[in-house]
């Protein structure tokens, strides 16, 4: 029993030192984010909290005024990030031709999406501290207009009532509401704004929300354009208030703050006067928005271009119908067995893409193992033909030298259109010497029994039943335990790239099989993960 355990625990340490070796770069990379964040926001929270020009600011409103614009500062800089991890051409113009972006680093852009969700979590977490912190100082502002305030704060409140003389206190009265004034004001209203979108786009991202209806998501991530417009204007207002620079210099704070009832009578202590802070919000969100914009305009530019890609004379899509858009899609283009109609009379597809993906990175690696569960093979198709044209190149020198595709389907008729790549593949790689690159591993999950009946009459020992290929399907699922083990044992001493399209279950087995088989020694073989997105 003790044996036992102690196996279990050296087991998990292995696993949990080859994580650290595999995911270093992305911890280094979200510590770095969380260290900014938190520079900014002791940094301001200290300024704010010290600054002399503040200093009557913070008698009426205390601590909450370093929360609100500590918080602001960090909702700045995560506002400025968030579009940047879905800026794809940009993601694909560094992917391909930085020669910084190399090896792990090149890898973090494929968790574009990760990051992208990390940063709003930042941004909801500083606008939640920096509302509440506001709807404080709002109340502050509010109980020190009333009668019952008195000292330094009603002194400052009154400030501002004879003309001509500036204020510290945006609320002028105590017998309006508190909810109403803030509502008149452009910071209220832009503050609302924002957080209503902020609320419609983090709600609607939900793993369920998409599921259900994938539409909802798309729509109302789009109100973003609000969110970024009114983020330019909130502080346009300028309720939070300090002393000019001038009046500093003539009204000693030290000396003025315990004399304020001789203000104006006093030489030494002129009345203070205040200014709005200049609204900072733009600054940090106009390059990224103009980036993103033109990236839009860009993208929707090729929308109109007709571009050739490939090196067939034709361009494929292939989609599954999953739902009500997919399959109103496949009838729309008469996919389903209908008379077939002529080019001109079908709806023009605009395709948006290419962009840089994980699975570009394959070629990079000496061993790549490939595995596609259902519909996530269809990336995996573009990049098997790519194999085989560079293989029909017999000048074509590729670093890559080994291949293991792996593909987990329960519908044999999906075996149908992919089964010619197979097999021209199949018969490239052995007219030109290279059998030994591809090796291919089918899984059929799904069969009625007619078709096992089938499979058993027709069984050939050359040829697979269902596929026609070489190599046999199997039935059932992969033991990856099996898998992992061999191709280590295979490859010591190597980088092992695993990339994977498929359903998220099985995206966090294989994530745990790349650590446990990948050695805690620099020297031995090592897996590193890739996933595409699904």
């Amino acid at each position: 029993m003790k044996e036992s355990i102690c196996q279990q625990q050296e087991n998990k340490a292995v696993v949990m030192g080859c994580w650290m070796l595999n995911e270093s770069i992305s911890v280094i990379l979200a510590l770095s984010w969380l260290g900014v964040n938190l520079y900014l926001f002791i940094d301001t929270f200290c300024w704010y909290g010290e600054e002399e020009s503040f200093f009557y600011t913070r008698v009426i409103l205390g601590s909450t005024l370093a929360w609100a614009r500590a918080s602001a500062v960090c909702l700045n800089f995560n506002c400025m990030l968030i579009l940047l991890p879905i800026s794809r051409n940009l993601i694909s113009f560094i992917r391909g031709t930085s020669i910084c972006c190399r090896g792990p680093w090149r890898r973090q852009l494929d968790k574009n999406l990760k990051f992208h969700k990390l940063v709003a979590y930042g941004i909801a977490v500083n606008a939640t501290i920096h509302i509440v912190a506001h709807l404080c100082n709002l109340e502050r502002y509010h109980l020190s207009q009333s009668g019952e305030a008195e000292g330094l704060p009603a002194a400052l409140s009154k400030l501002g009532d004879t003309p001509n003389e500036s204020y510290i206190n945006p609320i002028r009265t105590s017998h309006t509401n508190t909810i109403t004034e803030l509502l008149s004001t452009v910071a209220g209203i832009t503050g609302l704004l924002i957080s209503l979108a902020l609320i419609l786009i983090m709600t609607s991202s939900t793993e369920f929300i998409r599921q259900i209806s994938y539409e909802l998501f798309w729509y109302t991530h789009h109100v973003f354009i609000i969110f970024f417009i009114s983020l330019a204007v909130h502080g346009a207002g300028r309720i939070v208030r300090g002393q000019t620079p001038e009046s500093l210099l003539l009204h000693n704070v030290t000396f003025c703050r315990d004399h304020y009832t001789e203000w104006q009578a006093t030489a030494q202590c002129p009345v203070p006067q205040f200014s709005g802070k200049e609204p900072s919000a733009w600054k940090w969100v106009l390059g990224p928005v103009v980036l993103y914009a033109c990236e839009r305009v860009i993208r929707f530019w090729r929308f109109q271009q007709e571009v050739v890609i490939t090196k067939d004379d034709f361009f494929s899509v292939h989609i599954r119908a999953a739902g009500d858009w997919t399959t109103a899609f496949c009838k729309a283009f008469v996919a389903e067995g209908q008379t077939v109609k002529e080019p001109w009379s079908l709806p023009r597809l605009a395709v948006d893409g290419p962009f840089g993906v994980a699975l570009t990175d394959v070629f990079h690696y000496p061993v790549s193992v490939c595995i596609a569960a259902g519909i996530g093979v269809t990336p995996f198709a573009a990049l098997l033909k790519s194999i085989w044209y560079q293989c029909c190149e017999s000048q074509t020198q590729l670093k890559l030298n080994k291949v293991y595709f792996y593909w987990i389907c329960r519908d044999p008729s999906a075996f149908e259109w992919f089964a010619e790549l197979l097999l021209s593949l199949e018969t490239c790689t052995s007219e030109q010497g290279k059998a030994h690159l591809l090796s291919y591993h089918i899984f059929l999950t799904s069969w009625e029994e007619n078709q096992a009946i089938h499979i058993a009459l027709h069984w050939d020992e050359n040829t697979d039943v269902i596929t026609g290929l070489k190599q046999k399907t199997f039935y059932g699922r992969p033991n990856w335990n099996n898998e992992f083990r061999q191709i280590a044992y295979n490859h010591p001493s190597s980088s092992i790239g695993v990339f994977f399209c498929g359903p998220k279950a099985l995206s966090k087995t294989l994530q745990r099989m790349c650590c446990l088989y990948s050695s805690a020694d620099p020297r031995g073989v090592h897996f590193y993960y890739n996933k595409e997105s699904f």
